[in-house]
Formats: C-alpha cells, structure tokens, sequence
C-alpha cells in the first residue's frame, strides 16, 4: 500500500474514532480569526487551513483534494497567537494588499491569508512572494501544519501500526533538527507515551525520550 492511500485508510479509521468519541470545540462564529489556506494540486497535502481566533481557539484542516473536510480542533501559545496577528497587522490585515511577484514563476501552490471581522472580511492569494512579513507569516502556518501533522500520523501509528512508530519518529526528529516546528514541546505528551509503552519496539521508545528531552531542553 502506498503512502498516500495508507494515509487515507488510518484518517478515515481516526474519523470514525472521533465519531463515536467526543470532539473539542471548533472556532466560534463571529470569533475575529486569521485564517491560512494552502491548495496545491498534486502534491502532499494538497489542501491546507489554518484558522487562529483573537480569543484563543484555532482549528487545522489537512487533506488531500479528493478527501473530506474534517477540521479538528487545536492550541497555540498566546505569544505565537499574538505574533500571527501581529504580522497580518503589518500588512493590514490583508486589505488592499498586493503580494504575489509580477513574473512567470513556477506553480508553488496557491496561498491565502484571510482577514475575517464580523462583516469585514480581507483576503489576499499569492504563489510566491519577496515580503518579508508575508514569508514569516506563511513560515509560522506551514510549521504548525507540520506540527499537527506529525502529531495525527504518530497517534494513529500508535493504534493502528505500532511497526511504523519509529518511521513516523524518524521523520519528525528531521524536522526538529531543521527548526521548523513553532511549538514542538506540543508533542511531549505523545513521545512520553511512546516513551513509557514496553508495546513499542525500543529503538522507537529510545527514539522518543532523546527527541522530548531535545525539545524539553530547548524550551
């Protein structure tokens, strides 16, 4: 089985685990909310969204295209919150704002920020851009996103493919060497578990309290 088709085999058995549980709350309407959407045909995920409310709350989706929405609900530190908004606060909360560069350049993937107040509502879509403020932006959002991916993929390989703990390990210890996650200590409470469970192989157990004492030290 290839990678994107076991993907969608433990996301839908993750969906009928939440069906039959209870499910956080997702944003309130209303809420004055930042959101992120990235949509690229093809590649994996194709689709991306991000939605970070002044209040607190936020919700990630991440699918392929031709899958079901199914946003889940999740947190960030008020501090990162606060820069988010911050950022788009920079760039007026995306109103009449032109970001994309004016040349033919490669498909990267669709990319929108959206401003959403009551009534207003401010969006701007760009493939590539030289803003500084924009990038920073895009960079905080697409490392939460591989942030919630990393914590989705090593909670269903706990259910569904013990085997397959330390792959899913190995691929989240690379993207903590590269800096990319904005708030790895987030994951602490599924690497301990991976840690403390003898039904884990060891080198995935070692694996998982080397990674939690990295990012218990970096904090």
């Amino acid at each position: 089985m290839n990678a994107p088709s076991l993907h969608r085999l433990l996301r839908s058995l993750s969906v009928f685990a939440l069906l039959v549980g209870v499910s956080a709350p997702l944003l309130a309407a209303g809420e004055t909310q930042i959101v992120y959407r990235r949509v690229f045909k093809s590649s994996y995920p194709e689709f991306i969204e991000i939605r970070v409310s002044e209040a607190g709350s936020c919700s990630f989706e991440i699918r392929q295209l031709d899958e079901s929405p199914d946003p889940v609900a999740g947190e960030i530190s008020s501090a990162l919150r606060a820069k988010i908004f911050e950022l788009a606060g920079q760039l007026g909360n995306f109103r009449g704002v032109e970001l994309d560069v004016r040349r033919r350049i490669a498909n990267l993937g669709q990319k929108t920020f959206r401003y959403e107040a009551g009534d207003q509502v401010n969006e701007v879509s760009f493939n590539y851009t030289l803003d500084a403020r924009a990038n920073q932006l895009m960079q905080i959002f697409e490392g939460l996103a591989r942030q919630q991916e990393h914590l989705s993929k090593l909670q269903q390989r706990m259910k569904y493919d013990r085997l397959g703990v330390n792959d899913a390990l190995m691929h989240l210890e690379s993207d903590v060497n590269r800096r990319i996650l904005p708030e790895p200590y987030r994951l602490l409470p599924t690497l301990e578990k991976i840690a403390g469970d003898p039904r884990f192989v060891e080198i995935a157990r070692q694996r998982a309290r080397t990674l939690a004492e990295r990012i218990r030290n970096a904090s």
